[in-house]
């Protein structure tokens, strides 16, 4: 078996996650109750700024808060069908742990293009 790059496995997550959510979209999938999930550190969200209507829970518990099945799952989710939006700074690391939530069976889950950057972007 040959070795797969990052540039690769990003590429199959997102395949697998597509349609990712784009900026401008955020505002209405809030609206539907989707489930927006902020997983930038905390020295970026009190650098950069919290996003309002966005859950934290940091990447190394995700997938273990967001798994109905887990005994420490959060209470917003019951089943494998919430839409759950995974936000990171730039949109790299969020594709691969929505890829993650899928595998569990999320089959809703997606990420946010270009991350919270591109979010702040789209808003000024």
């Amino acid at each position: 078996m040959r070795p797969t790059s990052i540039a690769e496995l990003l590429e199959s997550a997102r395949a697998r996650i597509a349609p990712r959510l784009q900026p401008d979209e955020l505002d209405g999938a809030i609206k539907r109750a989707a489930l927006v999930v902020d997983i930038r550190p905390a020295e970026q969200r009190q650098r950069d700024g919290a996003l309002e209507s966005a859950i934290v829970i940091d990447r190394n518990v995700l997938e273990w808060r967001l798994d109905p099945s887990s005994p420490d799952r959060i209470h917003e989710v019951e089943d494998h069908d919430r839409e759950i939006v995974i936000v990171c700074n730039e949109g790299y690391s969020s594709s691969l742990a929505a890829a993650t939530l899928r595998d569990l069976g999320l089959h809703r889950a997606t990420d946010l293009a270009g991350g919270y950057q591109a979010w702040v972007r789209a808003r000024a």
